[in-house]
């Protein structure tokens, strides 16, 4: 424990504000001023300083998403969450729920939230603060925080439970997916997707993307082993774990081009999630960069790949 409380809930703090924004540079720029605000704060007037800060970055992080509701309805193309690089398995002091929030899929579900009520729901579900710490934070009753969550919860319905990654198969799916794409195997492409796989594109207006979501198993699969016969300027992959699932960074040249993760289920891949927006994707640049992170070459992978399937179908 640190003389500055403030310090043993910024960890807290900024992942209740990258839960709420989808956006973790904007999350910073919450935390920095939640801080601000700490620090003009008489001490004696503060009963708990996890409710306080709770209170602050909660408040800072509606109001953000309310100013950007018209922003968001005028993007181009689908919106996904700047991605970010975590462990796909969760530390000693995180549970199932707070690693597995953190997925693109979830994050995604949430939009389909009222500010208020994604407020609520991950302060109760995720970060399972009790309802009267929600009813201080939102500034409602205990009742009305307790309907919120409820009507979020069945809001939300099936849809919640399709963000659980199954991490022992995780990695093996992930390499096989990469395989299949590069040879262009539809076969065992199609056999790694679930039948209501999806892929969702995020380029922005900035870079070259689908501008609408590509819905079921042998579009998604189609699609993606085009996108990579097309994608020969791709130079370099770095597998990483994206937002706690499997994935890839693609690389052009010093470049990052493109992010992917996938969503995997028990059944398969049921979500493909591609961030290219360039604004989106700064701060994996600088991480990979600071961890000397290095791609695999991508010549290698589309050799091998084609080598592979070759061999395969000449064994069937």
């Amino acid at each position: 424990m640190s003389s500055d409380p403030f310090l043993d809930l910024r960890s807290l703090l900024l992942s209740i504000s990258y839960r709420m924004l989808g956006s973790m540079s904007e999350a910073e720029d919450v935390v920095q001023e939640a801080y601000v605000r700490w620090r003009g704060a008489p001490r004696e007037a503060v009963e708990s300083p996890r409710s306080y800060l709770g209170t602050i970055v909660t408040r800072l992080c509606i109001d953000r998403l309310r100013a950007a509701k018209e922003v968001r309805e005028t993007y181009v193309g689908p919106w996904l969450p700047e991605p970010i690089l975590s462990d796909v398995e969760p530390g000693p002091e995180e549970t199932i729920e707070l690693a597995d929030s953190l997925s693109i899929a979830f994050l995604v579900l949430l939009e389909s939230l009222s500010p208020l009520e994604r407020a609520v729901f991950l302060l109760r579900r995720v970060f399972e603060f009790d309802y009267a710490e929600i009813a201080e934070v939102v500034g409602r009753s205990e009742a009305s925080c307790r309907q919120l969550v409820s009507r979020a919860a069945r809001h939300l319905g099936e849809g919640a439970s399709r963000f659980r990654i199954d991490r022992a198969r995780g990695g093996e799916l992930a390499s096989r997916f990469l395989a299949a794409c590069a040879s262009g195997d539809l076969a065992d492409l199609l056999s790694l997707l679930t039948d209501d796989a999806v892929v969702i594109v995020d380029g922005g207006g900035k870079a070259r993307a689908a501008r609408q979501p590509i819905v079921g198993r042998t579009n998604a699969a189609t699609y993606m082993i085009g996108i990579s016969k097309m994608a020969t300027y791709i130079t370099g992959i770095v597998p990483a774990a994206i937002n706690g699932q499997p994935g890839f960074v693609f690389l052009e040249g010093e470049r990052i081009d493109s992010v992917l993760a996938l969503d995997i289920a028990s059944e398969g891949i049921c979500d493909i999630h591609i961030v290219a927006n360039p604004d989106k994707l700064e701060r994996i640049a600088r991480e990979l960069e600071d961890a000397g992170r290095a791609g695999i070459l991508a010549s290698d992978i589309r050799e091998n790949s084609t080598s592979t399937a070759d061999g395969r179908r000449k064994g069937a």
